[in-house]
Order: C-alpha cells, then structure tokens, then sequence
C-alpha cells in the first residue's frame, strides 16, 4: 500500500494526511493482523469513513448524545463528552478507552489525556486494536461488510459510502 493506493481509495483525502497517517497504517496494520489483501480493504474502507477521509481524528459533535449512556460505560458526569468518538475509527466512550488504556499499561494516560487518540500514531493504533479486539480481521476474510459496519458504527449509518471506500480499496489493493 502506498500514497498513490490511498489516494484512490479516499479521492478527498489531503496528501498531507495521506503523509501524516500512511507510515503509521504501514508500521502498525501487520502488527494487528491486519496483514492480507482483503483484510486491509475493509479496514481502510471503514476508517476512510470513520475519519472523513482522514480528515477527523475526533468526532464533529460534542459528544452530550453520549451522556448516561451505560452500555459505553459513561458512568460519570462528563464521560460522554470527555471520551467521544477519537483516533480513525472512532472510538467512543470510557469502557473503550479503558480497555485501550489497559492494552496500553500506564502510559501514555489515555484517560486524564483523550486527546492523545488524536495523535498519528495513537489514531492509527486505537483503530487496528479495536479492529483486533472486535474480531472483525475473521470478518474481513469472510468479506462480512455489513456485520463489520455494525460493529464499527453500531448500525448501518454511512453503509452507501463504506461500500463505494470498499469497492476502491479492493481495486486498488487485491491483486
């Protein structure tokens, strides 16, 4: 994979971010098995929509919808907008950064510091790990599309877009 395949993959996507994301891609995907053809179609398919093409590393809206919201483990005041979605594919709320935190150790402190998942490295990285932790390399081989959109996103939100992110990614990357 290289500048010229992710440039096709996400037409809007800047060089700069091409540049700024693409070492971090390359260095961190193998280490995450996310190591075939088919497997990186899909991932460079979700995170292309996650992220706007590269373009957010943190979610637009305020993250208030997530308050309360126990099933992402926002079980304090604030958690919802402290730990809203954040690095490619987005993660949202704080029993996800726990656990990244947890896969992490103590440093660097993730919890105190949301806004270190919006660093190139960490972005890429909270992103291939969520992609290991969820199973979804097992459902890239199987070329499960929708279920791996639900787990992302969970639903079908964006579903037209990831399609044509996947269709580019497969052309570009699957000889």
């Amino acid at each position: 994979m290289d500048s010229n395949n992710l440039k096709r993959i996400m037409p809007y996507a800047s060089s700069a971010n091409i540049n700024k994301y693409l070492p971090e891609l390359i260095k961190l995907m193998p280490q995450f098995g996310i190591n075939t053809p088919l497997r990186q179609a899909h991932f460079i398919a979700q995170l292309a929509h996650e992220s706007g093409s590269l373009h957010y590393v943190k979610e637009i809206a305020s993250g208030q919808a997530y308050e309360g919201r126990k099933d992402l483990g926002n079980i304090n005041k604030g958690d919802g907008i402290k730990y809203k979605g954040r690095g490619l594919i987005q993660i949202t709320g704080r029993h996800n950064y726990t656990l990244f935190q947890n896969y992490l150790g103590s440093a660097p402190d993730i919890m105190t510091h949301p806004e270190y998942l919006e660093k190139p490295h960490l972005a890429v990285m909270v992103s291939c790990w969520f992609w290991k932790t969820h199973g979804l390399n097992e459902l890239a081989d199987k070329d499960s599309f929708v279920t791996i959109t639900k787990i992302i996103n969970g639903g079908t939100n964006g579903i037209n877009e990831r399609k044509a992110f996947l269709i580019r990614a497969k052309k570009e990357l699957i000889k």
